[in-house]
This record gives C-alpha cells, structure tokens and sequence, in this order.
C-alpha cells in the first residue's frame, strides 16, 4: 500500500515528492533519531526545537507536529527512535487529502515492522566515543500457520562533546499478526518508550555569527536542564478482503507525559564579557484516539479502470500543559553571567509568571474523503480527491476559569496527472491544499483574538518525473511553489488589531537518487534548492524577509561499495548553504561540508561488524538553531562500532 494514496500504487505513478529512507540505508549509517534521517531526505532540515523535540522544516514551513506512524498521527512534541521501523517515507508538499490539517510543507511517517511468517532473531551492540552505548534486538517468530509474533527492544545510554550533556532511553514494542481466514487479517501493536536526556539549547550568537567558544561550553546550570518523555501507543489494524473491495480499520490509542526545563541564552552584550540567561520548565499530558476507515474499490468502465477510496476519520485529543518561569534569587527571570565561564550554578526558584501556560484542551475531528485514482489509458492516469474535516478545539484557562471554543470546517482538494511515454518513466502534475488552524499545530495559541482567525492555507503546485533507470534504482525530480496564505499580520490602522494578510512563498526543485546504480554499489541522496520568502508583510517580518532554517541549496549523497563478498565501504557527503537562525535575518548560520565514511565485514552468514566515522575531516560547523541565540554546534570527529548477529 502507497500512503500517499492508501491504495496499491507504486511510487513511481504518485504525483508527488516522496523520499523513502530504507532500514538498509538506517543501518548501513547506525541512525538512531529523526534528525538523521532527514540528513538524506531533499527540502528537509533538522530545527534545533529547543534540543528537546523533534522539529522540521520541510519545504520552507517549519513544524512539530507533522509526524506519523503508520499513517495515523502521532503529534506531540518528543524524539522519536528509530529502533523499530521497516523505512521512514517523507511525504512533500501539503498531503491534507489523506492526512488531515497540518501537513504544509510535507509530514513524516514511520513504518514499524509487521509480525511475519519467517522466523528472525536478530541483535546489534553498538559503542563508541562519549560513553555511546546502545542495544537492539528484533526477534520475529511465527507461533502457527496463522499467529506470528515480533518483538523489537532498544536501550541506549550517551554521553555528548556538548560539556555535562547525555541521555538514556529505552523501548519495546511487541506486535502481532493474525491471519483469521484467507480473507481477513489483524495486526496487533504496542509501544512504550522512555527517553531522559539533558535540555542543551546550544551557543549564543555574537555580531550576526554563532559565537566564538569552545564547541563543549554549556550555557546554564546542566543540573537543572533535563528532558523527559514517557510514550504508550497501543494500536489495531485490521484489513478484510471480498471479492474487488478491501476494507481497513486502524485505530491508534496515544498517552504522551513530557516534561522539559532548561536555561535559554540570551544577547551577549557588546565588549562581549557577559551573556543573559533565563530559565523555564513545561510539562504536557496528552491522550491520543484516531480511528479511520477505508473502502477502496476497482472496477472497470469500459477501457477505463478506476480505483476509488472512501474513508473515515474520527478523532479526539485531550490535552494538559502546565509552564512555570525561573526567578533567580526569587526575583528577576534573568540573570547576567561571564561570557567566558557560562556555566552557572545560581539558586533557581520556579513559579508562574503572569502568561504561563496552564491549560486544558479537548481537540475533536470527523473526517470523510474520497479519492479516485482513473486510468484513461497505459500512458495517462488522473487523480482526484477531496477531504471535509471538522476540527473542533475547547481550550480552558485554568488560571482564570475563561473557556474558549474555535469551530473548522476544512476543505482540501487534491489533483494530479500522471504520463507514463514509457514503461519506467512518469511525468506528473500536481495541485494540492492543506491547513493549519488558527490554535497552531499544538493547540497552545488560542486567545480572544486568535479565536476568530480563520486558518491558514497552504497550496502547492508542482511538477516532476520520476525514472525507475533499473528496478532497484530510482531517479525522482520535482519543481514545486508553495505558498502559505491567511498568515497573521498586524493592521496598520490600529496595531491592536490582527488582520490576515500575511503571505509566505517557497520555490524550490529538488532531485533525488535511491537504489543500486550495479550490483555492488548503492546510493541514496538528492539536492535540494529552495527559495522561500515572506510575500507579504506578517507579524514576524517585512516582506522579503528570508524564512529562517531554509538554506537556499542542500546536497548529500551515500555511497555503498561492496568491493568483497564479504566487505563493504562507504563514503558520504553532505553540504548545505549559508542560512538565517531566523525569519528577522540578523544572524547568520556558516554553511559547510561534512563528510562520513564507513567499512563493513560480514565474518559469516550471521556475524556483520561495522565503523562508521562521523565528520571525517572534524570540520567545525553549527547544524541549526531554534533562534538568534539558540545555536547547536555540530559533533565533531567520532567513531562508532556495531556489531550485529542475525540467526
């Protein structure tokens, strides 16, 4: 099945950019997080999200919550592992048709391994430098000829080049998949994961630059810096075949608990001797329930095939956040300390301030879309699809009793053609729309004023071909605009009024390369150039303004090569251009290039050793920033070993 269309369509006849991060390529590179994903993934890059959260930007629109398991969403604000995922497909481009609001620049999905009918027992140990150790296990077992098992497991203990930076983390997840007849299939699914690390927001900036200090300085007391998150999802998926119609339900139950505190560096004054620092903690519990439905059904009309979708979604979402501010010495939230010895141990007392947070959300959605996939001929295919979702959020302040309410009703349409001149070949056109509502994509901007904001609207409009050159080797291009409209300004008649005219605009081309150029050499990768820009005045920037986090031209690229039957290397290379911290342009992130490489041994049919070298020639850079003042330096130079046994 395609999630981009819930139906069975190769990627290649998808009208849309979709960039699939294969297990082989996770494992060849020893990834462990979302960030290093998306290092091979065109039009994508890692936001700092405050080194507590994962956080993209994707085609120009940055996000937290567009994140997916198994096409069902999975949106709170944490750093997902990767331990127990068959790929990660990146979806570009706004995808509301199947997804749901959200979505404008593109989501990520995660694709975690199904229980199947082969028996596999397979463990990896993995170490390296800063204390990095880490232990996967995936034990695959069928019990019948119709229950199989599985059971995926993960823990892993690090420290960091970062100065009193580490985390710790666990997960298990059992699955299983019950064959109930020839026709009818359940699959059975549970997660917990448990993830503690230290809250690092990086270095500050100095004159337009990330600041000139040792790469290791932590800003702010690392003893008062921790992030915790606790994950539980519980999930169902059953599909039933009769005769031309299938019919799946999924049903996905979350229970998120996170908790974060951390310094923030602030400005470093001008004889650059002192640097401020402020300090908060926020907690968030939220309980997820997704249910959605799908009926897809060919049928031929004359020389014409139809494959149509009609589906479902309902949903609910119930959410607590709950925020208190660091008053050093129980009176002031910010603090002056040495430029040159930021680290600081000063007595730190919590309470609320007068905006922080402490909420109740209730979020519901009903959904019905349907979709209808035309084959005019063996050359032509037309798609067309619309979704109505009614998102209806209730937010009460629980510090002064006021319960506010924000009704949607959204309509996304989806469009797109596909010629195929020849076999391996699609050329393909494609028009698609998606929305954000006026809450933000973690319902935490509601207000008297935002309550009446309409949301807000992105449409792309897009281009591309698509080349299997061999069967396991495809070429993908794209040239896209995306534009996002209804975006918050200030009314220059009367600044205390928010009017809708704010505009923002991403032109971008991307080229993308995954599969085996000959029978020994694999590569995956892909170029990015995106240009976005603010069309029209918002209140965050003037027009023109550059989008903060989007450089104008990513490269990277992974090569495989098995010189032995028994040996392997690898060579990587990633670049990426100068770019802004943030949409006001005044500091500016170093573009760079880094290199990895990697050797690989198989000692025997079970028995695989890896050493992947990380920034081979310890190439000093900084890899993003959540602002002006908030900048992760990238690691340098490090070595890590794995070891995996497959029985």
């Amino acid at each position: 099945m395609s999630t981009a269309t819930r139906t069975a369509t190769p990627l290649r006849d998808v009208p849309q950019s979709v960039s699939v991060v294969t297990q082989e390529l996770i494992k060849d590179q020893l990834m462990t997080s979302v960030a290093d994903v998306v290092r091979y993934v065109p039009g994508i890059t890692a936001h700092q999200g405050e080194n507590n959260r994962d956080d993209l930007v994707i085609r120009g629109n940055r996000s937290s919550a567009d994140f997916f398991v198994d096409g069902v969403r999975d949106d709170v604000q944490y750093f997902r592992d990767l331990y127990n995922l068959d790929r990660v497909e990146a979806l570009k481009g706004p995808n509301a048709m199947i997804f749901g609001r959200g979505g404008g620049g593109g989501v990520l999905n995660r694709v975690v391994k199904e229980a199947q009918f082969e028996p596999l027992h397979q463990f990896t140990l993995q170490g390296g430098q800063y204390a990095a150790r880490r232990f996967t296990a995936d034990v695959d077992q069928p019990l019948t000829g119709s229950v199989a098992v599985r059971l995926n497991g993960m823990y892993e203990s690090s420290d960091s080049f970062r100065r009193r930076v580490g985390l710790e983390r666990y997960g298990v997840n059992p699955t299983a998949t019950i064959a109930a007849g020839s026709r009818t299939t359940i699959k059975l699914g549970y997660e917990h994961l448990h993830d503690t690390r230290v809250a690092d927001r990086g270095i500050p900036s100095y004159q337009g630059r990330p600041a000139d200090v040792d790469i290791a300085t932590f800003f702010g007391d690392p003893n008062l810096s921790d992030v915790r998150a606790r994950v539980n999802l519980a999930s169902a998926n059953v599909e039933h075949r009769a005769g031309g119609v299938v019919i799946r339900n999924h049903t996905l139950l979350g229970d998120y608990d996170r908790f974060y505190q951390n310094f923030v560096p602030g400005a470093v004054n001008a004889a650059k001797t002192q640097v401020a620092l402020s300090v908060y903690n926020n907690a968030t519990h939220r309980r997820n329930v997704f249910n959605q439905t799908d009926v897809i059904y060919s049928v031929s009309t004359g020389r014409v095939r139809h494959t149509l979708l009609a589906g479902g979604e309902v949903g609910r979402q119930v959410t607590d956040n709950f925020r208190n501010t660091g008053f050093f010495n129980n009176t002031t939230t910010s603090v002056l300390v040495p430029y040159a010895n930021p680290t600081t141990t000063a007595p730190v007392t919590f309470r609320q301030n007068a905006t922080d947070a402490d909420n109740h959300l209730r979020t519901r959605v009903a959904a019905a879309y349907a979709q209808d996939q035309i084959e005019l001929s063996r050359h032509v295919q037309v798609i067309g699809g619309l979704r109505f979702d009614r998102f209806d959020l209730q937010y009460h302040n629980n510090r002064n009793g006021d319960t506010l309410t924000r009704p949607d009703n959204l309509v996304s349409p989806r469009a797109g053609l596909v010629v195929r001149p020849i076999a391996p070949l699609s050329l393909y056109g494609s028009y698609s729309v998606s929305y954000l509502p006026s809450s933000g994509d973690q319902f935490s901007a509601l207000s008297v004023i935002t309550q009446q904001v309409k949301p807000e609207q992105f449409s792309n409009y897009e281009v591309g071909a698509k080349w299997d050159v061999y069967p396991d080797l495809s070429l993908t291009t794209a040239v896209y605009r995306l534009d996002r409209t209804n975006t918050r300004s200030t009314d220059p008649n009367d600044p205390s009024r928010i009017v809708q005219t704010g505009s923002q605009r991403t032109n971008g081309y991307e080229l993308g390369v995954n599969g085996r150029l000959t029978s020994t050499w694999r590569v995956a990768g892909g170029y990015a150039y995106q240009d976005a820009f603010v069309t029209s005045a918002t209140t965050a920037a003037a027009a023109g303004a550059q989008v903060g986090q989007v450089p104008h031209h990513t490269f990277s690229v992974w090569n495989n090569y098995q010189f032995h039957p028994r040996a392997a290397a690898a060579l990587g290379l990633i670049r990426r251009d100068d770019m802004f911290a943030a949409i006001d342009n005044t500091v500016t992130l170093p573009g760079y290039t880094r290199a990895d490489a990697a050797a690989f041994f198989t000692v025997n049919g079970r028995l695989r050793l890896q050493a992947n070298v990380e920034n081979l020639f310890d190439a000093r850079y900084d890899v993003n920033a959540d602002n002006n003042t908030n900048i992760s330096p990238g690691w340098p130079r490090v070595i890590r070993i794995g070891l995996t046994t497959t029985f």
